[in-house]
Formats: C-alpha cells, structure tokens, sequence
C-alpha cells in the first residue's frame, strides 16, 4: 500500500500508520534528481550516510561530517516533494548526550526541511530518542547491523546468528519502540529475529537484509540500480546503470577522437546581424569569399 495520493508531505505519523499493512517502500538519496524520480514511488527517502561511501570515497561511513548530510538533505528536500524525507545522523553528532542529539537533530531538521532523522542504536539511545520525540523531533530508529559501530563488531557482518544475539536485538527494539521511534531500520539480521520484532512491536519495521517478514523494505539506490561495483548479498540489482554509463562513455569517447561529435545539429550557427552583413550567414560570408572562376579568352 502507498500512502501517495493522500496528501501533498507524507509524515511520520503516516508511516507508523502503515504498520501490519506492508508494502512499505523506501530507498536511499543524495539528490534532487534522483529524490524527484524515487518520490514518485517511495513513502520515505532516507538521506544515509551511506553516501560517504557511495559518493565520497570513505571506506565506512564514520568519517562523515554533519555538513555533508544537511548539503545533501537539502537537495533531496529539493527533488521530493511527496514522500517523507529522513536525515541520518552521522557518527559523533548525537552519542554523547540527549541535549548535544538535540542541537544537531534540530539544526538538521532547520537547515534542511526534512521530516525526520535517524539514528543509529538500540537500548542505548532509547533515552536519547525519548528526549528527541519529547521535543517535537520524529525519530526513527536503527538496529541490527549498526554500520557507524563497524570498528567495534568488526566488519559488516550479518546479526542474530546466534542465541545470545537474538535477545540482545530483540530487546534493542522494544526498546526503541517503547522510546517513541517511528519506525524501526532492522539492518542484515536473520529472518526469524526479523519476524519476531516485527511481531512484537507497534511500530512498522523496514528491512534492509531482514528478509520479506518486515513491513517495508529499503535499499541503497546506487547498490539497486546497479552502480556500485560490489553490494551486499541482500541486495537485488533491478538495473545495470553502471553498465550503461560506460557504454555512453565509451561512444562519447570514440566519437569526440573521431571528429564525428559534436555534429551539425550539436553546433550554433551565427545569428542574423544588424550591420551592412545583415541577413547573410555564416554559408553565405564563405560563399562571398570565394574567387570568381575566369574564362579563357
């Protein structure tokens, strides 16, 4: 179910309401132009700071700074019009305190206009997002596979193999559930944990590797497009734009060395003047140039 064609900004609220509902489609953005094409489809656009590493050239997204996210969310403000935009809080702007969280949350929210933030972390930051929500800021939530704590589970590694996991992140998310997120990211987690928070909680979860049994599911849109050279397991490549991209930029190359662009058509020709050559073109001063032939007497 899409809750597009109900109003003009779907809201936090609207994607809590879709809870049980399923269907809920999400993807990642960094642009205006990709925002205004995914909001046509999409009840929530995530502005991850995944594009440190999808854009940037960062190894893992820690190093990216708050100043990157609110210029991306701003054109991702930009571009959608419809679907609710959700800024990631990157690393460092919202772990040492409620009140620090708030400062950047709501400078977030101020600079970019969007609907939402999201912040990594499950138990630990369920006193951060009840301060949050308690100040007029949505929150959603993320746990599972936390990719700002790579240093510290070691890798982008799949969660919830194991028993002693499978408590520790069930828990996480009741915990954040109970806190007053909206929605709950379950992130590279095995399906029976995934389909029992979904079960256990009031509010929708999305998945990204959490398997068909959450509410909605998001993806990198780069990694689903088929533009990342390497995507995790769980993604599913619906394009091969990447593809593409060389192919145009090969034909583009080929033609600029062999003279062949830009073409007639690809070129301007002179405009009519208003001096004594007024209404003669460019063809037409050539043509003038020319010798007159002579003729043999």
């Amino acid at each position: 179910m899409s809750l597009h064609g109900t109003q003009k900004r779907v809201m936090a609220p609207d994607v809590t309401a879709l809870k049980g509902r399923g269907g809920i489609v999400a993807l990642t953005s960094y642009h205006s132009h990709t925002a205004a094409i995914a909001d046509k489809y999409c009840d929530f656009l995530l502005v991850g700071d995944s594009l440190g590493m999808v854009m940037h050239g960062y190894e893992t997204t820690v190093p990216v700074p708050l100043e990157l996210m609110i210029m991306h969310g701003r054109a991702v403000v930009r571009g959608a019009k419809r679907a609710l935009v959700v800024v990631d809080m990157p690393f460092g702007s919202y772990e040492e305190s409620p009140s620090v969280a708030f400062r950047n949350c709501a400078r977030v929210m101020k600079e970019t206009d969007c609907g939402a933030v999201k912040i990594e972390g499950g138990r630990r930051m369920a006193e951060t997002i009840r301060y949050l929500v308690d100040r007029g800021i949505p929150v959603m939530s993320h746990v599972g596979l936390t990719p700002q704590s790579v240093n510290v589970i070691g890798g982008f590694k799949a969660q919830g193999r194991n028993p002693e996991q499978l408590a520790v992140i069930e828990e996480d998310a009741r915990q954040v559930a109970l806190a007053g997120a909206f929605a709950l990211v379950l992130e590279a987690i095995t399906e029976p944990l995934a389909a029992r928070i979904t079960a256990a909680i009031e509010i929708p979860t999305i998945g990204i590797g959490a398997s068909p049994s959450c509410d909605g599911q998001i993806l990198v849109m780069e990694d689903m497009l088929g533009l990342s050279p390497r995507v995790p397991r769980f993604v599913k490549k619906f394009g091969r734009i990447g593809e593409m991209i060389e192919g145009a930029i090969r034909t583009y190359s080929e033609e600029v060395r062999a003279g062949t662009f830009p073409a007639p058509e690809h070129t301007y020709s002179m405009k009519v003047g208003s001096g004594p050559s007024a209404g003669r073109t460019r063809a037409a001063d050539l043509k003038a140039t020319k010798k007159p032939k002579t003729t043999s007497s």
